[in-house]
């Protein structure tokens, strides 16, 4: 039997514009996530997220970030975004992610700090059994988006059962020219960047919230890059 080529999904969070939005999906974004937190420089509103998501043609999906965020304002938010799915990046449970009674990820935050304890990330996924997805971050302050890679080594990817490998979502400090050593180390199913895809202001730091479109398609390409080396050594 033929195997399908290895395919690897993208996301691209953290939008705010309609050009931002319009260029990811250009580039060739699976994904686009939308930023529900209020402290978040990155941050829209419910109302916001759905005038942007009516932007996005069929097959690509919205993407809602929530932290620690009550669970009817959860509720009410994937009520008006529809068919979106949620992303808890927060400290919630598997019974407040489960609450929300709709399609989920979960974020894992892996600690980064030299000597810290480390993480199982076989007893995380099975905390979260209805997770779609896990998406794997770096611990940072301020609950993600900070560009910061966690050690790619720090776990067997081989040794993953399926139930867990194929719903590995790679994040943390991607860009174009990280990207493709992160997918042939990891293999996920998707990848999901943020920062490394913004506009660089005139201190040389991203410009949280505006996106790059040369950026965006950069990433794009190395991703697909990544996708013909596995595809080469099947």
């Amino acid at each position: 039997m033929t195997t399908a080529p290895h395919r690897t999904r993208i996301k691209i969070c953290g939008l705010t514009r309609e050009a931002d939005v319009d260029a990811a999906v250009h580039a060739g974004a699976d994904a686009i996530g939308f930023v529900l937190y209020p402290k978040s420089p990155r941050f829209v509103t419910p109302q916001r997220a759905a005038e942007l998501s009516q932007r996005l043609p069929a097959f690509v999906t919205p993407v809602l970030l929530f932290v620690n965020e009550p669970t009817e304002n959860v509720v009410a938010s994937l009520a008006m975004n529809t068919g979106a799915v949620a992303q808890f990046h927060g400290d919630e449970s598997p019974e407040i992610c489960a609450a929300a009674g709709h399609r989920h990820m979960r974020a894992a935050r892996i600690p980064t700090a030299p000597g810290a304890p480390g993480f199982d990330l076989l007893e995380y996924a099975a905390e979260y059994p209805l997770a779609q997805a896990i998406l794997l971050d770096a611990l940072v302050d301020g609950f993600g988006g900070g560009g910061k890679t966690f050690d790619w080594t720090a776990f067997n990817w081989s040794q993953l059962p399926p139930n867990v490998s194929s719903r590995l979502v790679l994040s943390g400090g991607l860009d174009a020219a990280n990207v493709t050593d992160g997918i042939l180390t990891v293999r996920p199913w998707a990848v999901d960047v943020s920062s490394g895809v913004e506009l660089t202001g005139p201190d040389g730091k991203p410009v949280k919230g505006t996106k790059d479109p040369d950026k965006m398609a950069q990433f794009v390409a190395a991703v697909r890059a990544a996708d013909a080396q596995l595809n080469t050594r099947r």
